[in-house]
């Protein structure tokens, strides 16, 4: 009974990251203990290999928004041009062609089919180095007593800036598994805003590390395709960095044995997890307690001269961001955990950790000012990038604790992160037809918060999870 207990807690805790839930406020079993036997169990073949998500079909009829050449998808063949929408409609615009919901196959102006500029990666000498196992079972725990790795996936986002404002106000340090082009916001190396927010990870000693080109499931893919999301990501990270990283987590934290032995031939470490708060399935002020009561019932009765914990977060959730990080870092000064990168809390040398040139510290994007020798800061000297810490105080001197960061920081002389709230999105118009976009909005509207990925608002699974489009509205 043991055993079983564990077990099923295991996949429950692997397959819940990104997973659809019909239950806004589930909290999803968390492995908490057994960690090793986990790895153990995988490495055996004991457990299943996770299943690829069925397809959800349509329920309603599809009002088709900007066709340009009418139906596409399986049946139906491709576009001409543009893009093929999750939902099997071709079209030119972003609901159409981002990823990881725009049917790739069918559609060559898909986001996932953009490669990068640049040389392609898949000739570089892969050579495995160090003790962490690459592919296979994949990774769940962390091996240095007293360290918790927090690890975000899916950004960089408009989040993530004010993430790592308030991881440097705590002097923690966490693992970015970062997405190349997903969710419509562009590709990382030629969007100026999450290639400077890149740099500034590196630059921060922070860990970037894969979560794939544009989110597709990994276990579904063919040979091709599937070293293609690994590949343009590398690319993209090369073309902002000058290096790519050895590790990296599946989508939807889903990756069968076939996609294991690929990914051992990449060269890559598969990560996963053994603390999953679920931040993705509390998105609301009153249903992210439910995040933090998971946090406390595995940091509270822990020790950090024993334990260690590998936890998942997700960037691109702003409740994520601006709530429960705090709730947590706060936790870890209490508890007396270390906030370390993955890598640190494997105790994997830092350079074992990319694959290209060297890596150096990139200098943080200062706006043309100098950066601080002095710890001074003012109208022509920067605080980022500085020894002092990264927040210019009201009265000019650099560091990083709430008096430097907080109420009076000067903004424009550093990070500041005390008086934040959350950036507004420009509003949209709220839906009263039923139908939703990128430019109406289900939340607030009397048919339901979530936005379907066929355009409708509602409030069930069909409506509010897989295929969900967040830009519409809100999705678990």
């Amino acid at each position: 009974m043991k055993y079983t207990t564990i077990i099923v807690g295991a996949i429950a805790s692997v397959t819940s990251a990104h997973s659809v839930s019909s239950d806004a406020n589930a909290v999803v079993p968390q492995l908490l203990g057994g960690r090793k036997f986990l790895s153990e169990m995988k490495a055996r073949g004991a457990l299943p290999d996770a299943a690829v998500p069925a397809h959800i079909e349509a329920k309603r009829e599809v009002v088709e928004r900007q066709n340009t050449e009418g139906r596409c998808g399986p049946g139906f063949g491709s576009c001409a041009t543009g893009c093929c929408s999750g939902a099997g409609w071709c079209g030119i615009t972003e609901e159409y062609c981002a990823a990881p919901d725009c049917l790739y196959q069918y559609g060559p102006g898909c986001d996932a089919n953009k490669i990068p500029a640049g040389a392609s990666t898949a000739s570089i000498a892969r050579p495995k180095v160090g003790s962490v196992p690459y592919g296979g079972a994949g990774i769940y725990d962390c091996s240095v007593a007293g360290d918790i790795a927090l690890t975000f996936d899916d950004g960089p986002y408009s989040y993530t800036s004010d993430l790592l404002d308030k991881l440097a106000v705590y002097g923690a340090k966490a693992t970015f598994f970062i997405t190349g082009n997903n969710l419509g916001k562009g590709a990382i190396d030629t969007t100026p805003q999450w290639s400077d927010i890149i740099k500034r990870m590196a630059a921060e000693g922070h860990q970037i590390a894969s979560h794939t080109w544009s989110h597709q499931n990994l276990s579904s893919l063919d040979p091709v395709t599937f070293d293609n999301q690994m590949i343009h990501n590398e690319m993209a990270i090369r073309n902002i960095l000058g290096y790519f990283p050895t590790y990296m987590r599946p989508p939807y934290s889903e990756c069968n044995s076939t996609c294991g032995a690929r990914l051992a031939n990449l060269g890559y470490h598969v990560t996963y997890f053994d603390l999953d708060t679920a931040g993705y399935l509390n998105p609301t002020p009153e249903s992210i307690q439910n995040s933090k009561n998971i946090w406390d019932a595995a940091i509270n009765p822990s020790n950090p001269g024993r334990d260690a914990f590998l936890q998942i977060e997700h960037d691109i959730q702003p409740l994520s961001v601006y709530n429960l990080t705090d709730y947590m870092l706060a936790s870890m000064r209490a508890k007396g955990y270390r906030g370390v990168t993955v890598g640190d809390c494997l105790a994997d040398p830092k350079a074992n950790w990319y694959r290209g040139n060297t890596p150096t510290t990139p200098t943080p994007p200062t706006g043309g000012l100098a950066i601080s020798t002095d710890g001074t800061c003012g109208a022509t000297t920067t605080c980022v990038g500085s020894t002092f810490g990264n927040c210019c105080s009201q009265y000019g001197w650099c560091g990083s604790t709430a008096d430097h960061c907080g109420a009076g920081c000067q903004a424009g002389s550093g990070t500041c992160t005390g008086s934040q709230t959350p950036p507004t999105t420009p509003a949209k118009p709220v839906s009263t037809d039923g139908t939703c976009s990128s430019t109406t909005t289900c939340a607030g509207s009397t048919f339901g918060n979530c936005c379907s990925q066929y355009g409708w608002c509602g409030t069930t699974a069909d409506h509010c999870g897989t295929g969900c489009n967040p830009l519409g509205g809100t999705c678990n």
